[in-house]
């Protein structure tokens, strides 16, 4: 199965709400960054919280980037996003391992340690908007329901998830947003909370064997109405691992540094190579490459 997201409305259109799986981009990018089980867990919360909230944006050209700084050995990450759920991301230090957390899972939040979220959405404006909190558990689901409440004023439920195999591959990856709007009743919202309190994980669902769909489902169906469901699945959206770097782009880069320092890179008659952040792909430039980009 493909990873894809599903956009829902609920509740007379008074929820909003998305859900994803995430799987194979997930595990893309553990074997390009050759991350550890717990930077993999990391980054794929990352990565599948921007794919879903990359569909959130109107324009064609809009881009979404979640940035983490932090203090934690994981240093930081940062996931950009297109409109059309294209994402891609990396973490500053991949090889981070340390024991169990108190529960014996991955220590997300230990791996990020304290640090600043920040949101940036590029619509095309001038100047892009930019959104900061500080991290709050740094296990990245709830530090984004807190960022969504204080920075964009929307009342929301953020579920994120990754399951490992023992070989360290990616088992599981998915997750959720659930959004209310202003004119949500308060019956409404008391009942999501008391189904969402029965959640025990975004993975247990997803190893139970549950789509997108049915996540949505279970925690949304039937809400504010009295008779059956008006859950409303409105887009189903393929999401993928994709990164647009070319050598195009690097020629560029180095171009921008100046002649002077393409200058003194050709003085040391040796190839450079560059590699991207984001896919890892490395674009190697010998001297005549760098003479010609100096002219």
């Amino acid at each position: 199965m493909e990873d894809y997201i599903i956009r829902a409305t609920a509740a007379n259109s008074s929820i909003r709400a998305f859900a994803a799986t995430t799987k194979h981009l997930t595990e893309h990018a553990r074997q390009i960054h050759h991350t550890s089980p717990i930077v993999t867990a990391a980054l794929g919360r990352l990565l599948t919280a921007g794919a879903m909230m990359s569909t959130m944006m109107k324009g064609e050209k809009d881009l979404l980037t979640l940035q983490i700084k932090s203090s934690g050995p994981i240093r930081g990450m940062t996931v950009t996003a297109d409109s059309h759920a294209n994402v891609k991301g990396y973490a500053v230090n991949p090889s981070v391992m340390l024991p169990p957390n108190a529960k014996g899972k991955l220590d997300v939040g230990g791996a990020v340690g304290p640090g600043i979220l920040n949101v940036i959405r590029d619509i095309g404006m001038k100047e892009p908007y930019n959104g900061q909190t500080f991290l709050q558990t740094s296990e990245i689901a709830e530090d984004l329901t807190y960022y969504f409440a204080t920075s964009e004023q929307i009342p929301s439920s953020v579920g994120l998830g990754v399951l490992m195999e023992k070989n360290n591959t990616v088992k599981q990856a998915g997750g959720f947003i659930l959004q209310l709007m202003p004119f949500t009743e308060e019956d409404t919202i008391r009942a999501l909370e008391e189904r969402l309190a029965k959640v025990s994980s975004v993975t247990a669902m997803l190893e139970e064997g549950m789509l997108p769909e049915e996540i949505l489902e279970q925690l949304l169906g039937g809400l504010g109405t009295e008779q059956g469901t008006d859950l409303i699945m409105s887009e189903k959206l393929p999401t993928r691992f994709a990164c647009n770097c070319s050598r195009e782009r690097v020629e560029n880069a180095i171009i921008s540094l100046g002649k002077k320092e393409i200058d003194r890179m050709i003085m040391d008659q040796e190839p450079i190579e560059v590699k991207c952040d984001f896919c890892n792909t490395a674009y190697r430039f010998d001297v005549e490459d760098l003479r010609s980009l100096g002219t």
